[in-house]
């Protein structure tokens, strides 16, 4: 069994995770949605069921896969503590994009009279 890291290291499992992430999709939507092959769609929803970040529901006659969220909240306690690394970064880049919005006095030119 691969560990979260491995599952989600390739980019095409972390595409699909996406798309999952905003709604139930089908085999089918997720082929069209990524451009990728029906087989290789396959392959990569068995790696994430099998490592237990999705699961698959059945409607009719297909099958809709969601997010199962204790994976991925796994991996989002083993980054917690680099978070701060990051953090100060966006808290400056903030304030710089919060100076920018401020309106700058404007300079009056003092005409002079003659």
């Amino acid at each position: 069994m691969p560990s979260a890291f491995e599952v989600v290291a390739e980019p095409n499992r972390r595409a699909i995770l996406s798309l999952l992430a905003s709604s139930e999709q089908s085999v089918g939507d997720i082929e069209r949605q990524l451009r990728m092959s029906q087989p290789t769609v396959s392959k990569h929803l068995r790696v994430l069921r099998d490592a237990g970040f999705v699961e698959a529901t059945v409607d009719a006659q297909r099958r809709l896969y969601h997010l199962r969220p204790e994976p991925l909240q796994e991996l989002d306690r083993w980054l917690a503590p680099f978070r701060r690394f990051w953090s100060k970064h966006l808290d400056a880049l903030e304030h710089h994009l919060d100076r920018m919005e401020e309106p700058t006095p404007s300079k009056k030119k003092a005409r002079k009279r003659k």
